[in-house]
């Protein structure tokens, strides 16, 4: 995958946040996440010093927070699940603006949105700050198995490409004056989705042919090695051991 290749969540800048190794981010994340998991649901202190950090951590990283808002909306579908909760939970009711709602369904909601929020800005705050192409390389960093490193890379660098193919397709047929109005029109839509499955393959194919005449054996060369100093783990390590603090205090108190 080329190395101008960027994702769409991907804001360039030049903080102190960009330019920590991209397995050092995902370490940080992974580790507040599951700190922000297991925190019990009662300590709703413990959500707000969270979403704090992360605010913190957003500043630190020039991230607008109109962009962050923007790239929350991915998270809708939860949050209309977790909606449904309190009506359909089962157990101790509880009368809210004259609706009855269950007890265990409120707090099951605000579980949900807590954790499912805080995990979702994280991992937009991560995207936002780092390349597509380091996140691959930090993955392979991290000791993840390659073959799944690769299968990653490949997906996301056809996903492009299939696109484009798609893209052109739909170009072609409005070109020849095909609209797609009604029940009529399925049959051309299933024949672009078969031919783009067979040019897919063949372009596959072909991909693969000429990596194995270039030398590939299983594995891609490395061109960029990435290090970490002991600096830059402390300080990608603030978020999650400050998190960790408020997690077990949320326990204790």
């Amino acid at each position: 995958m080329g190395a101008g290749h960027a994702h769409t969540l991907y804001r360039h800048g030049h903080s102190p946040v960009h330019t920590l190794p991209p397995h050092c981010k995902l370490a940080a994340v992974f580790a507040f996440v599951l700190v922000v998991v297991s925190t019990p649901r009662e300590a709703v202190w413990a959500f707000g010093l969270y979403a704090v950090l992360v605010a913190a951590a957003a500043a630190v990283a020039r991230i607008p927070p109109g962009f962050l808002l923007k790239r929350l909306l991915i998270e809708v579908p939860f949050v209309a699940f977790a909606v449904l909760m309190p009506f359909v939970a089962e157990g101790e009711r509880v009368d809210v603006l004259g609706l009855s709602l269950s007890v265990s369904g409120l707090w099951g909601a605000w579980n949900v949105l807590a954790k499912g929020t805080l995990g979702v800005a994280a991992s937009v705050l991560l995207a936002s700050t780092t390349e597509l192409r380091a996140l691959l390389l930090g993955l392979e960093r991290l000791k993840l198995p390659p073959l799944l490193v690769q299968i990653a890379t490949f997906m996301i660098r056809y996903g492009d490409v299939v696109t484009d193919e798609l893209r052109r397709m739909s170009i072609a047929r409005r070109s020849r004056g095909f609209e797609a109005r009604g029940i009529r029109q399925w049959g051309a839509l299933a024949k672009t989705a078969g031919a783009l499955f067979i040019r897919s393959y063949e372009r596959g194919e072909r991909v693969y042919l000429a990596m194995v005449s270039r030398g590939y054996a299983g594995s891609m060369p490395v061109i960029d090695e990435i290090a970490a100093t002991r600096t830059q783990w402390a300080y990608a390590a603030v978020l999650p051991v400050t998190a960790l603090a408020v997690c077990l205090m949320g326990w204790t108190l």
